[in-house]
């Protein structure tokens, strides 16, 4: 019984205030640390509970990439269509700094929470060292780089539609949970954008314009029928260019001489394959109307043709600017309830003429008309050559050979040539110009009259080079 008094005693005196002891002769025993919280949750629960965070973490980053990668005219398409996650998907998209003021501060709270549960486990497991530490870090964020990040990203900008439709029925009941918070932090980021002038919600941003819808257009042909890309691409191209781009040039207007006798006159109307022509007195400059030759014929069956009676049969000439858009001359053609229209120049020259169905040619390309063409042989032959009129227009060869001279600048083939060599050639003469050779085989005064291509490969080109 003494003994065991005396135990106690002993015991009662470790646990006094150190001075007490020191007094009566113990030495105090430092207090034992608590062990960690964590080590009361079992390792496979602990490891169970990090694999959650990372596929919570994983969420909010597949979750982010596919809405911000949502093509925006595809998602409101499925709006019209009535598609549930499409319209949720579309709300939240209204505010996008809502949305990614949500997921963010989700992500991050995610990743912190999970850090902080892989260090204290390492910590638990193998002591509190700066080693465990590098090495709990390292894994952490391996783990969340390459399962939370990379990889769910790379599936949501993959299959953005797919996954945000459904992932937005998610998003919806975590963005009203998230309210407050999201308020509290975009408060702090309104301030700092403010100075920028920064708007959250600009409008612009999502609007094409005509060279970003061409670039959609040329990168989605696959998607369009080839007929109704070809109509688009020309659609686009009409943009840039004027009247004097599409028009018939004046060497190859067909035209009426009041001044020329009646029986010349009615031979030029019997071979005319026009329905309508314009009607000028001595110069071709000094037009005086247009002449409908359907008329002639209720003019035949009242007698003999004078040119009285062509005079009173002719409509008013209609002029048009060769600077005219050719998109503003379509409309100008509709308004004017017109089809023909005689182009001048700067000085009020005439330079040709264009038609409602030369405008509607460069959008759906050339259609059969009983008309004959000069140039219906246009194609390249087996040795990959061609003989062309030195007044083609540039544009048309282009479309009908599959070449790509250039339309900056002349608009003929014999205008192109001119600028290349600054002077007037000569037969027998041949330069390079894009992977096109181009040999002159007649002239007629100051224009080349005829002339030769010959096809050549990209590396044989050199352009304005002279062919020796």
């Amino acid at each position: 019984m003494i003994n065991l008094t005396l135990c106690h005693l002993r015991c009662y005196t470790l646990t006094r205030p150190p001075e007490r002891a020191i007094l009566a002769g113990w030495h105090a025993v430092p207090p034992t640390l608590p062990e960690p919280a964590v080590n009361d949750i079992p390792l496979w629960a602990q490891l169970t509970i990090l694999g959650v965070l990372i596929l919570l973490s994983a969420f909010f980053s597949i979750a982010e990439t596919s809405m911000m990668a949502l093509n925006r005219y595809r998602l409101k398409t499925l709006i019209k269509q009535g598609k549930r996650g499409a319209i949720l998907a579309g709300e939240m998209l209204n505010h996008t700094e809502k949305l990614l003021g949500m997921i963010l501060i989700g992500n991050n709270l995610i990743n912190a929470a999970a850090s902080s549960l892989v260090t204290a486990i390492a910590i638990s497991r193998f002591g509190n060292d700066d080693s465990v530490l590098f090495f709990a870090t390292t894994l952490i964020a391996f783990l969340i780089i390459v399962f939370a990040e990379i990889t769910p990203k790379v599936i949501g900008a993959t299959f953005p539609e797919r996954i945000a439709l459904r992932l937005a029925f998610v998003l919806r009941p975590l963005a009203r949970l998230f309210t407050p918070a999201v308020w509290f932090v975009n408060l702090f980021t309104g301030l700092l954008l403010r100075p920028f002038h920064i708007k959250t919600q600009n409008d612009d941003a999502n609007r094409l314009s005509q060279e970003d819808l061409r670039v959609l257009v040329l990168e989605n042909g696959q998607y369009i029928p080839k007929k109704h890309h070809s109509i688009l691409l020309n659609l686009f191209e009409l943009g840039e260019i004027a009247v004097h781009d599409v028009m018939i040039p004046r060497p190859q207007v067909e035209a009426l001489n009041l001044n020329e006798p009646i029986e010349v006159i009615t031979g030029e109307l019997s071979t005319s394959y026009h329905n309508k022509l314009p009607v000028y007195e001595g110069e071709i400059n000094n037009i005086v109307g247009i002449l409908h030759v359907r008329k002639c014929l209720a003019l035949l069956a009242e007698g003999p043709l004078t040119h009285q009676g062509l005079r009173d049969a002719l409509n008013e000439a209609y002029f048009i600017p060769s600077s005219t858009p050719v998109l503003q001359q379509l409309q100008y053609f509709q308004e004017n309830r017109q089809r023909m229209g005689v182009v001048v120049d700067e000085y009020g020259e005439m330079i040709g003429v264009v038609t409602l169905e030369d405008i509607i040619e460069e959008m759906i390309g050339e259609f059969t008309t009983s008309m004959p063409r000069g140039d219906s042989t246009l194609h390249w032959n087996p040795a990959g050559e061609v003989t062309v009129e030195g007044s083609i227009a540039l544009r048309e060869l282009n479309r009908r050979l599959g070449l790509d001279l250039p339309l900056v600048g002349p608009t003929t083939l014999n205008g192109l040539i001119l600028e290349e060599l600054q002077d007037i050639p000569e037969a027998n003469l041949s330069l390079r110009i894009g992977d096109c050779a181009i040999e002159i085989v007649q002239v007629d005064h100051q224009a080349v009259k005829v002339v030769k291509l010959t096809r050549l490969t990209p590396h044989e080109g050199a352009a304005g080079a002279l062919i020796p």
